[in-house]
């Protein structure tokens, strides 16, 4: 049991689910295919504003051809599971979707095209090691390694800009979303700060809320 315990087991489970989606979607019309992915549950605006909340989720595991499927995967691999052993399982799952959900909400307020992907969720785990950045800046180690995270982000929001089909607002909410929530779950090894989580689970709320807001009804 305790083998079990100490793999990363959730990084596991969530690249089982995106390959199982990604190979019944391949077998079922498609994963570039407009109608089959929004058949699948992508991100699309009137099917939100219509009650469709549930796409602020099933975005996360739908990937729209290889090349993206296996770019995320990848990165989930190998990024997932050292976020899962210095958050621990059960709050590296709440950062993976609470920052999926607030990506896919950002993307809702400022994006009108069909979106789907795990980016959302996995530039919010690149923001959790922001968030043990500024925790632990007496710690070089955990420094050092966000500095090399922050100029991850920094390299890729920079390619963001430059390539067409990307939700940078989408990869920007996750973003924020990761870095908001991992001061809420905190991490097992060490206490945070009580103010900085009480401030930022409000925020993370009011950025909800207004995006949500804005979405429905700004954008209509």
């Amino acid at each position: 049991m305790s083998r079990i315990k100490n793999k990363p087991f959730i990084t596991y489970i969530l690249l089982g689910i995106m390959l199982v989606v990604f190979l019944i979607m391949t077998l079922s019309g498609g994963t570039s295919d407009p109608v089959n992915l929004f058949r699948f549950g992508a991100k699309y605006n009137p099917a939100i504003r219509a009650g469709e909340y549930w796409r602020f989720i099933t975005p996360i595991f739908i990937h729209i051809g290889f090349t993206h499927i296996l770019m995320n995967g990848i990165t989930l691999y190998f990024i997932g599971q050292y976020v899962e052993m210095i958050f621990g399982h059960w709050r590296y799952l709440i950062i993976f979707f609470v920052s999926g959900i607030m990506g896919n909400l950002a993307s809702f307020a400022f994006n009108y095209g069909l979106s789907a992907g795990s980016s959302t969720a996995i530039f919010g785990l690149f923001g959790a090691f922001v968030m043990l950045g500024d925790s632990f800046k007496k710690n070089p180690v955990i420094v050092s390694q966000a500095k090399t995270f922050i100029a991850f982000i920094a390299l890729n929001l920079v390619f963001d800009l430059f390539s067409s089909g990307i939700d940078i607002a989408g990869h920007l909410g996750g973003l924020v979303g990761g870095f908001l929530i991992a001061y809420v779950t905190g991490v097992h090894f060490a206490k945070t700060s009580r103010v900085k989580r009480i401030i930022s689970i409000i925020a993370l709320i009011v950025i909800a809320c207004f995006l949500f807001y804005y979405g429905f009804y700004k954008n209509v």
